[in-house]
């Protein structure tokens, strides 16, 4: 599998303006205001949905002057919902870095989220484009009620396969279709390139956390840069714990171990539980149906360097080990 960095290699030089655009928002803020902003600046992510950005934009005008705001906006965006769900989660590391509430308390955690999504509306909103700036409300509204769902699903043993699938495509997914759409609107890309390209973002959205929810017992804490099944000990219902729960008797240990939670050894059963049954394959043959989807339609757009870009991120999501 190729590394990320070379499958993106063609936006490198917009990612550099695009961190450019980010930094500057430093210049407006108190030093009691820097202080929190940069521990949730510092970085650890691989930036895949501002590429998502830059690559839908290549296939039409390229409007590098919007696009690299729009890029810092989506990425702004998803930033302050990690801060958020940090705080949520009463999460302590993100990315093998101490989370904003762990160095600095809830409220002000809180306050940095609202800060960030205040930032993210600004770029976005200095693009001009109206049909942009909707779309980023609406997104914020879906990954809003998906995380509501969520709280209200928590230890929750009644959560279907269709619910979670809405509740990523809220979450998830929408964040990724904003950062496409948007892209290939500011590009005056024509609708019906337009729609394969928000396909494209939804499908591929929902593979990338279908996988996320599977490394999520796979993974070693240095990989995940979090604690090992932290939904699980957050009471989050994720694919692999709902395909136990569908066929296999072992089930019986996800309600034992809600009954008693923090229960250290009945939590460490659930994860060999799903290591051991075919749940991990079935999980990433439905990742990789959604991946197929995402890409079935990408030779229908203009000849471009984003097409090999677009399909090999795909690729990447299913593969990828963290």
């Amino acid at each position: 599998m190729q590394s990320f960095s070379i499958i993106i290699d063609t936006v490198q030089e917009e990612l550099v303006e695009m961190e450019k655009c980010i930094a500057s928002i430093r210049k407006d803020s108190s030093n009691n205001l820097l202080k929190v902003l940069d521990s949730s600046l510092q970085g650890g992510g691989k930036r895949i949905r501002p590429v998502l950005t830059f690559l839908s934009g290549k296939f039409y005008s390229n409007d590098l002057h919007h696009l690299i705001p729009m890029a810092a906006s989506v990425e702004l965006l998803h930033t302050a919902t990690l801060v958020h769900d940090d705080v949520i989660d009463k999460s302590t590391i993100r990315h093998g870095h101490p989370t904003v509430n762990e160095i600095w308390g809830e409220n002000k955690a809180l306050i940095l989220g609202d800060y960030l999504f205040a930032k993210a509306g600004e770029l976005c909103a200095s693009t001009g484009n109206v049909r942009v700036m909707q779309l980023f409300c609406q997104t914020l509204g879906m990954m809003s009620l998906g995380e509501m769902n969520q709280a209200f699903d928590a230890f929750s043993l009644k959560v279907t396969r269709e619910q979670y699938l809405d509740r990523i495509c809220k979450k998830t997914a929408s964040l990724f279709v904003l950062a496409t759409e948007s892209g290939a609107i500011l590009s005056q890309t024509p609708e019906e390139s337009t729609r394969i390209l928000r396909d494209y973002s939804y499908n591929l959205g929902m593979a990338f956390q279908i996988v996320d929810d599977l490394l999520d017992f796979l993974s070693t804490e240095d990989e995940l840069g979090k604690p090992v099944g932290s939904d699980l000990s957050q009471g989050t219902i994720t694919l692999p714990v709902i395909l136990l729960l569908e066929h296999h008797s072992e089930s019986r240990l996800v309600l034992q171990y809600f009954e008693n939670r923090g229960d250290f050894e009945t939590k460490e059963r659930v994860l060999e539980s799903i290591r051991i049954f075919p749940i991990i394959q079935e999980c990433y043959d439905i990742a990789m149906s959604y991946c197929i989807k995402a890409c079935r339609n990408i030779s229908l757009l203009p000849n471009s360097v984003s097409h090999q870009a677009l399909i090999d991120i795909a690729n990447y999501v299913v593969e990828r080990k963290k």
